[in-house]
């Protein structure tokens, strides 16, 4: 029963199940983006370059020759199939950016959270450096006239 108790604990932290939404969504991210990838940027190249199929790209390291990478692996061919592997690069390319994007700008929502668009209300004395309200005149850490010294600076 503490097994149990122990992993409830566990399962229904904030953090597990942020994490486990982020698996979820990356999962479906990943479909988009290989369908991105697939459907539309490596036809437009494929075009370009001849009509490559980059999916049917392989070495067939059996010997024998075969019409598609399908038919090479359905007849047992040991191949290196290096067309998938370019499209799983450009794939991991694509995703690699838009996770720099979007780090890039909670980073940026960070800093404006830390700085804050907030003015000061404290500024230190500048005799005893105690942290007083911007409006002392008179310093209650030191009792010191501020005037004088301000104005001098």
């Amino acid at each position: 029963m503490k097994i149990i108790q122990e992993f409830k604990e566990f399962a229904v932290r904030g953090n597990v199940v942020d994490m486990a939404v982020g698996i979820i969504i990356g999962a479906a991210f990943g479909k988009i983006v290989g369908s991105l990838v697939s459907d539309i940027v490596m036809p437009p190249i494929g075009m370009i370059t001849g009509k490559l199929d980059f999916s049917n790209l392989y070495f067939n390291l059996s010997g024998g020759t075969y019409q598609s990478l399908a038919a090479a692996k359905a007849a047992g061919a040991v191949t290196v199939n290096y067309g998938l592997f370019i499209d799983t690069l450009i794939s991991f390319l694509i995703v690699a950016v838009c996770t720099f994007m979007l780090v890039k700008q909670i980073n940026k929502l960070k800093r404006k959270e830390d700085t804050g668009s907030i003015a000061p209300t404290q500024k230190s004395c500048p005799y005893c450096f105690s942290s007083i309200s911007l409006q002392a005149t008179r310093c209650p850490f030191c009792t010191s006239q501020l005037v004088e010294k301000l104005a001098s600076h």
